[in-house]
């Protein structure tokens, strides 16, 4: 059996503030995400750079400077977007053998050296 209770008015209310504040959090924009890939010593760095050009796209030049970029500073963020669309990447770059990691973007767009025409904007098979 169940006992039905109808709220006054101070509860009523509580649940809708509680309801906003709960939907305006859900309803906030989507924050940014990195992909980042990290210097390994076990891919060659023409691998990487083909691994770049085939997966997302990227132009010989832009594949090329990410890579060094990998190579030179130990890691480097070659794509943004959803936390959903950049988890499909790390996991697509774990499927080439590389080491990519998922990051919070920081604020802005500074430090988003792999960002180019949009968030995640790769053009590859997988994603």
């Amino acid at each position: 059996m169940t006992i039905s209770v109808a709220p006054g008015p101070d509860t009523q209310e509580g649940i809708r503030t509680g309801t906003a504040e709960s939907t305006d959090s859900l309803t906030a924009p989507d924050i940014p995400w990195n992909l980042v890939i990290w210097n390994d010593p076990v891919n060659l760095m023409s691998y990487v750079s083909y691994v770049f050009q085939s997966y997302f796209g990227y132009s010989e030049t832009k594949a090329n400077k990410l890579m060094m970029e990998v190579h030179k500073k130990g890691r480097s963020i070659v794509a943004a977007g959803s936390k959903e669309q950049v988890e499909r990447h790390a996991v697509a770059m774990h499927g080439f053998g590389l080491w990519a990691t998922v990051e919070k973007a920081s604020g802005g767009t500074g430090g988003n050296s792999g960002k180019s025409g949009g968030p995640g904007q790769g053009k590859g098979k997988r994603g």
